[in-house]
């Protein structure tokens, strides 16, 4: 530089300046760039994380409702078919609807969040409650779905114009969706494993309105310089959760009310399960236990069911010694088993915990099986009964199926010629399985169908029935497993069986005699009734067009 004239020493001095002063202009540029982008990730990020938690939502608000319908009106797969249809159906109506939502979206965002709170938490309460006063409480299901859809429908493109703001519309798109559907995973493993197990179908719906006032409050706290309306957020803000604190309070005292109204008696005991409603009712000093609100027995007259069950197939058995119960998780038939000296094992399988653990350790169930399943010699095991006998290896000389009607897709092939068919593959030598078989007065047809699927399955079997003045008349198929019996020599065998030895309260040979004679032209329709398969379950067709209704 010494040897520069002053005049390009000052050039050069200034030339640096305004090098230095354009790259400090660069970088607070640069920085200020960063800060607005930190930022806007910051604000999609939450409201990201927001579209996981409705994504959650919804979907569980779809089965709570589709598990509510199955309980209340039955038919599982119809119940399932309908309300998921009409939510999806619904949720394009929101979607359509959206399109002419011009105010302050956030505003309209957290007020969808505020109804679907106030809706998801109620749904299942309004619904029990009005099921005491309206026969078909079917239309206010439906219509409570179809609301819920639209406004979840609502939810999703008012978010993706929210996040517009914060990224491109190819990356807004993918990400909304994306994380809609990751909430919507985990919304289904959380509904199968913990909220319906744990919660049921009373508290699980207001954790639902819990999450979504959880979603409104945070985007609210977040962005609330945003709002136009803020007063009237802010008091939503403080009545919603008022308001499911009182519902979480009054909600099992609602459920149990129109749980009541169904019964003629005072329900004792109520337990939703994810697999069933287990309701106990009592009269006097006799107790009815009821699954989906289907009787399974009475005290007052169980002895009349569960002694045609056990004791013709264990006494016809030529070996007593290993038995398998399917369903029975009351532990009345175990009750009827244990009376037979020669039992070393009974391994009994239901697929519901909650039943066996009612049938082991509350005190009604346990008077009437006088602690039968307590007994060293069984085995519990919590399972589906078709699966056990598809890994089983063990062989037993007695199979008892005590399982509910074949009024589901699911029940029905536990009826079915494949099943029996697995039946038999894990009968001894002259072994015997029977099957409660429902009704032969009002199912005829079913009955007539669990018949020939026994015998097409190459297992000879005989039709019993019974009059249970609490039931009805109901109806037993029993098979054995022997090629020297036809289907009616082994009618012939089970109507020389004596039961003397054995402490019964209603069964003896001339009850037993009874229940084989069925009447003059009974059997008629046999051979135009389909064999239940697994490609065609006709005996759910048949019980469904059963004649329950002059019951």
């Amino acid at each position: 530089m010494g040897g520069l004239k002053p005049k390009v020493r000052l050039k050069k001095l200034l030339k640096l300046r305004v090098k230095f002063i354009i790259t400090k202009s660069q970088q607070h540029l640069f920085a200020k760039q960063t800060q607005k982008k930190n930022e806007k990730f910051g604000q999609s990020f939450v409201l990201k994380a927001c579209i996981f938690g409705t994504g959650l939502a919804g979907i569980v608000s779809e089965y709570v409702l589709a598990t509510l319908a199955t309980y209340l009106l039955g038919n599982a797969v119809l119940q399932w078919t309908l309300i998921l249809s009409f939510m999806l159906f619904a949720m394009g109506i929101g979607s359509r609807l959206s399109k002419y939502i011009r105010g302050p979206l956030f505003d309209t965002f957290i007020g969808v969040e505020f109804s679907l709170s106030i809706l998801c938490a109620s749904s299942a309460v309004t619904a029990y409650l009005l099921s005491a006063y309206i026969v078909n409480i079917a239309p206010i299901i439906y219509l409570l779905s179809i609301i819920i859809g639209i406004l979840i429908g609502l939810e999703i493109p008012i978010a993706i114009r929210l996040n517009g703001t914060f990224e491109e519309l190819r990356a807004n798109i993918s990400s909304v969706m994306e994380n809609d559907y990751y909430g919507a995973l985990l919304g289904g493993l959380l509904f199968a494993f913990i909220a319906l197990p744990r919660l049921g179908l009373t508290y699980t719906p207001i954790l639902l309105g819990a999450i979504n006032f959880i979603i409104a409050a945070t985007l609210f706290l977040k962005y609330r310089h945003l709002f136009k309306y803020r007063r009237t957020l802010t008091l939503g803000l403080i009545l919603i959760p008022a308001a499911l604190m009182i519902l979480t309070f009054l909600a099992e005292p609602i459920v149990l009310y129109g749980e009541q109204q169904k019964y003629r008696d005072r329900v004792v005991f109520q337990k939703q399960t994810p697999y069933q409603m287990i309701v106990v009712t009592q009269w006097k000093d006799d107790y009815w236990l009821y699954l989906n609100g289907n009787e399974q027995f009475s005290s007052y007259d169980e002895e009349r069911y569960h002694e045609p069950l056990v004791h013709p197939a264990m006494t016809l058995s030529a070996a007593k010694e290993n038995i398998l119960i399917l369903g029975g998780g009351d532990g009345l038939a175990i009750r009827e088993v244990l009376k037979y000296p020669q039992v070393k094992k009974i391994v009994l399988v239901d697929i519901d915990p909650a039943m066996t653990e009612l049938g082991t350790s509350h005190p009604i169930l346990v008077d009437l099986n006088a602690g039968s399943m307590k007994d060293p010699r069984v085995q519990i095991i919590n399972q589906d009964a078709y699966i056990y006998l598809k890994r089983t290896d063990q062989i037993f000389d007695v199979i008892i199926i005590d399982l509910p009607d074949p009024k589901s897709v699911d029940l029905a092939r536990l009826y079915s010629l494949q099943f029996y068919q697995l039946i038999k593959q894990h009968l001894s030598r002259e072994g015997v399985v029977v099957t409660q078989a429902t009704s032969p007065f009002f199912a005829r047809d079913a009955f007539f169908s669990i018949l020939k699927s026994m015998r097409a399955a190459g297992i000879p079997a005989t039709a019993l029935h019974n009059n249970i003045p609490t039931m009805g008349e109901w109806g037993w198929v029993l098979g054995i497993n022997s090629p020297k019996v036809n289907s009616d020599e082994l009618k012939d065998h089970l109507a020389q069986l004596r039961f003397d030895k054995i402490d019964t309260r209603y069964l003896n040979q001339e009850a037993l005699r009874g229940m084989l004679s069925f009447g003059k032209g009974f059997f008629d329709r046999l051979t135009e009734i389909s064999v239940n398969s697994e490609l065609n379950l006709s005996v759910y067709s048949y019980y469904r067009n059963g004649k329950w209704d002059v019951y």
